[in-house]
């Protein structure tokens, strides 16, 4: 059974950071693309940021570019997402999400079959 859990949200001011953390169980995340969306309140999933599964490429939306950055440590099975810089816009609830083993990921809720809780985060201005 898989199982992702993040941690790490709360409450910082604008210019702040934060860094999430998702770590999984059922499953090797060097081997399954993964990614991080957010959803604010009244708004769809969007992508923020992700990995292909042979970690060959890394994909950022615009709005975060230069200022959020993935990264995986391999030994204990976890992603994160250091976000820097932070705006009030990037105020969400973000979920990490991993597509099965053999699916390509991208960019679109649709592409991922396991997704954790979520965990808030709120950006004061």
């Amino acid at each position: 059974q898989v199982e992702l859990v993040e941690s790490g949200g709360g409450l910082v001011q604008a210019g702040g950071s934060l860094r999430l953390s998702c770590t999984a169980s059922g499953l090797a995340v060097p081997n399954y693309p993964t990614a991080w969306f957010r959803q604010a309140p009244g708004k769809e999933r969007e992508f923020v940021a992700g990995f292909s599964w042979s970690e060959s490429s890394t994909t950022y939306a615009d709005s975060v570019k230069g200022r959020f950055a993935i990264s995986r440590e391999h030994a204990n099975n976890t992603n994160y997402l250091q976000m820097n810089s932070l705006k009030p816009e990037d105020t969400a609830v973000y979920y990490c999400a991993a597509a099965r083993l053999g699916d390509s990921g991208g960019s679109t809720p649709a592409s991922y079959a396991y997704w954790g809780q979520g965990t808030p985060v709120t950006v004061s201005s």
